[in-house]
């Protein structure tokens, strides 16, 4: 089969399309076969190993693809060949033509949503959820300001907020971005490039500030979170980029809350949950992923340039 691979650390011409042997399923096991795979920021960061986190060489990347059931190993009794179904993760890598999964890691794709879509779900929409819900609490009621919310993570956070009843406001850097952002159910949406624009937020807010804060790019803008998060909110970091200094006199004045968030400390019962509302939001069409881009396999080097550039929207998702 054909599939990504990466046999040193480095940049995005590292990433090279070969022949593989296909995997085979053992016990508790399906094989995958992809009609589509996400490309996320994180599968960049662990390709030029920051933080010394690469996955050990060589590897193909990617948790996330949507297709179809090719095989499964024994054990696996509820589900068969040709079932849709999008990955959660995988034990092989997405970027390829099939992938082995463990069952745990394998959800059923309704049939109203297109496999670029099922593609888009896992890290955008269970990191999304797992912030909103298991780290900020989120109720009905409360305002939640998305700090970067055209992209994959941004979205899903919108239409999660949205359909749990609170108010929504998010950014986007570009008129396309935030019309995007307020058709998938933002309240409002801010030039995150405008000067003044978190007075636009202060005025939305009364002047109380948003509950919850996602941050997308802390090393960016935490300073400026903690100048307009109300008192007893919560700041979730989802993304950064670098160090930041922050006066915690703010923290302390507002009695608020930094969180951090990495999808991969959430619990095995709390991904089960995860998932569970993701497949019941699409079967209703609460959730609708947004494809901002579809590429080629062999294109994966361009996708990992187009996921770190500003101003992009949406998913942008392989096609073996």
């Amino acid at each position: 089969m054909k599939a990504i691979r990466v046999s040193e650390y480095g940049g995005p011409s590292v990433l090279k399309l070969v022949e593989v042997p296909a995997p085979q399923p053992g016990p508790n096991q399906v094989l995958v076969r992809n009609h589509a795979v996400g490309v996320n920021p994180v599968d960049t960061y662990l390709r030029a190993n920051v933080d010394n986190r690469g996955p050990k060489l060589p590897y193909t990347p990617g948790s996330d693809a949507a297709g179809v059931v090719e095989a499964v190993g024994s054990g696996v009794t509820d589900l068969k060949a040709a079932d849709r179904v999008y990955v959660g993760g995988t034990l092989t890598g997405a970027y390829a033509e099939l992938c082995l999964c463990e069952r745990s890691q394998v959800h059923p794709l309704p049939l109203n949503v297109a496999p670029a879509q099922g593609a888009a779900l896992n890290i955008p929409y269970a990191t999304a959820y797992h912030a909103l819900f298991n780290r900020a609490h989120a109720e009905a009621g409360e305002t939640v300001f998305v700090h970067g919310a055209s992209g994959g993570v941004g979205i899903a956070a919108v239409q999660l907020a949205r359909a749990r009843g609170l108010t929504v406001i998010g950014t986007a850097g570009t008129e396309r971005g935030r019309r995007l952002v307020l058709t998938e159910g933002a309240h409002h949406a801010l030039d995150h490039t405008a000067p003044d624009y978190l007075d636009g937020l202060t005025r939305l807010t009364g002047g109380r500030g948003p509950d919850i804060v996602l941050e997308m790019l802390a090393n960016a803008n935490l300073q400026k979170d903690l100048g307009i998060v109300a008192g007893r909110g919560r700041i979730v970091v989802i993304g950064n980029r670098g160090a930041v200094e922050i006066n915690a006199r703010l923290a302390m004045n507002k009695d608020a809350a930094i969180l951090g968030m990495a999808l991969f400390h959430a619990t095995p019962a709390q991904l089960a949950g995860i998932h569970a509302a993701l497949v019941e939001g699409l079967r209703t069409g609460t959730l609708r992923p947004v494809v901002g881009r579809e590429l080629p396999l062999a294109d994966a080097p361009r996708a990992h340039e187009a996921v770190m550039e500003p101003g992009h929207y949406g998913k942008i998702v392989l096609v073996p």
